[in-house]
């Protein structure tokens, strides 16, 4: 079952229409009774397995050629600025999700700490990013798919991807476990692997490796460390920091394992290995196999490029596999992820109440399928109106991100007052240099998202994000303002 938070017995707030239990702005009140309660069905493999493999994505197989291009060698300053601020965020998330594990994590404590808008205002958005990944993935998978069996075109193969991956979810959250835990495992056996033969490669010790130049010499002698200027390190920001968003779900889904504060715990120490070892480990790989400004970095991934150059045989071919896995690790994630917040707000009255509702095998039926229809109706949009709807939907929650970790940090500022208050027998993870660090974190995220504004690349993202997040927040003061209001006349 999952584990509920200490209730703030100050909070006074009118209750949400239709939901009389929970009391607007605190997490999720404990439940008794079937048909409300998700189940601990994920064991501590899955848990684990989630976290390692929670910050790859198929941008990183795919997109790192790009920043690779756009910046040169130091697009590994890039990777370790935005690592650094995962890593920093992860740490304040896991101080509240170790205290006080919730199937909405970072939603239901802003609810509690910031305001019921705060709480409702970033459960959407966080639940119409992944929506909109569903179709990006689902696609994404298609496209591969269809290179492998072109009798079936691309549209049926993304219903295909969709059909069974909703199967999985709706079945049992265990089931949801045991695909993401071979997903996983397949993605960090490859990333491993790379880096391990990338190594042998680099250090001349590979046998049959015929890429003689391969070396460090690489990351200087091609333009230097910056052939682009300092400048582009900030460029290649802006392109990477997306790969690394994921990396919370962890929290979501520690709520319903049967060990949710060791869970949370043990991926929070463990993200900086993860993420240095993943992402700049792999990237540096790169970098010292091939010049940056090889062509074909950029024209066939990175990582193929990488292993085509040392003479190992099908590379481009493992990579499509490898790339496979990711996209279904990531729809098989969103899905659940996205079914597990709109559960989150159902439970806590700002979604419809049958998404707060679950089945015997504490699986939130209505929550999945409402997320995976909206999933089915971007895809379409993919499909039809590529340039126009789609580009919408896709720009408009591209900066949905960077709002989360923003609000991910002021609630940290203020849980931490009220966890030491309440149960400071809890704080078992604590966030390192508190309140500077947080502080920090906050003024790094901020600058990102100004200087995105004066980025060609990523104004249109921010400026449609903040469009979308003023929409969301403005029902959310409404919705305030008319419950306040109905209790003054009740009264």
């Amino acid at each position: 079952m999952t584990s509920q938070p200490h209730l703030a017995k100050e909070d006074r707030r009118p209750a949400a229409p239709g939901n009389p239990g929970n009391t607007p702005g605190t997490v999720e009140a404990p439940v008794t009774g079937g048909g409300d309660e998700l189940k601990a069905g994920l064991k501590n493999r899955h848990l684990s397995m989630i976290a390692i493999g929670g910050v790859i994505g198929a941008g990183l197989f795919v997109g790192s050629g790009s920043g690779i291009a756009a910046a040169g060698p130091a697009i590994l300053l890039s990777y370790a600025i935005v690592g650094t601020m995962v890593v920093l965020v992860m740490r304040m998330l896991g101080e509240m999700a170790a205290a006080n594990p919730a199937s909405g994590s970072f939603s239901e404590y802003a609810d509690r700490a910031l305001g019921r808008w705060a709480g409702f205002s970033i459960g959407w958005l966080y639940w119409f990013f992944w929506v909109v990944v569903l179709a990006v993935e689902a696609t994404a998978g298609a496209v591969i798919l269809e290179g492998w069996i072109p009798a079936i075109p691309q549209w049926g193969w993304a219903l295909i991807v969709m059909v069974v991956l909703t199967a999985t979810n709706l079945v049992s959250v265990s089931s949801y476990g045991e695909f993401e835990f071979w997903f996983a495992g397949i993605k960090v056996v490859a990333i491993g692997g790379f880096v391990i033969i990338g190594l042998l490669a680099v250090f001349g010790i590979l046998p049959g490796s015929d890429n003689p130049g391969a070396g460090f010499a690489h990351l200087t002698d091609t333009h230097g460390f910056m052939p682009n200027g300092a400048g582009s390190i900030l460029t290649g920001v802006l392109m990477v920091v997306f790969s690394f968003m994921g990396s919370e779900i962890v929290t979501l889904a520690a709520g319903e394992s049967e060990d949710p504060q060791r869970a949370v715990t043990k991926a929070t120490n463990s993200v900086i290995w993860r993420i240095g070892v993943f992402y700049l480990g792999s990237i540096f790989v790169v970098l010292t196999l091939l010049p940056w400004n090889d062509k074909s970095i950029e024209k066939d991934g990175s990582y193929v490029a990488a292993l085509n150059s040392i003479g190992i045989p099908h590379a481009g071919q493992v990579m499509n596999v490898i790339v496979l896995t990711a996209v279904l690790s990531c729809l098989n994630s969103g899905l659940y992820t996205a079914s597990r917040m709109a559960f989150s707000l159902g439970k806590r009255g700002d979604a419809p109440r049958a998404f707060g509702r679950t089945d015997g095998s504490g699986v939130p039926r209505t929550a999945i399928l409402a997320s995976v229809v909206f999933g089915f109706v971007a895809v379409f949009f993919n499909y039809m109106w590529p340039k126009t709807v789609f580009a919408f939907l896709l720009n408009s929650s591209g900066a949905v991100a960077l709002f989360v970790w923003l609000v991910i940090c002021f609630t940290q500022l203020k849980m931490r007052g009220i966890i030491q208050r309440e149960s400071p027998e809890k704080l078992v993870v604590k966030m390192w240099l508190f309140p500077v660090l947080t502080w920090v974190t906050i003024a790094a995220i901020s600058f990102v998202l100004v200087y995105m504004l004066f980025d060609d690349a990523g104004r249109e993202q921010v400026l449609l994000s903040l469009l979308v997040a003023a929409l969301v927040l403005g029902i959310a003061v409404v919705r305030e303002w008319v419950w306040a209001r109905r209790r003054r006349v009740g009264a």
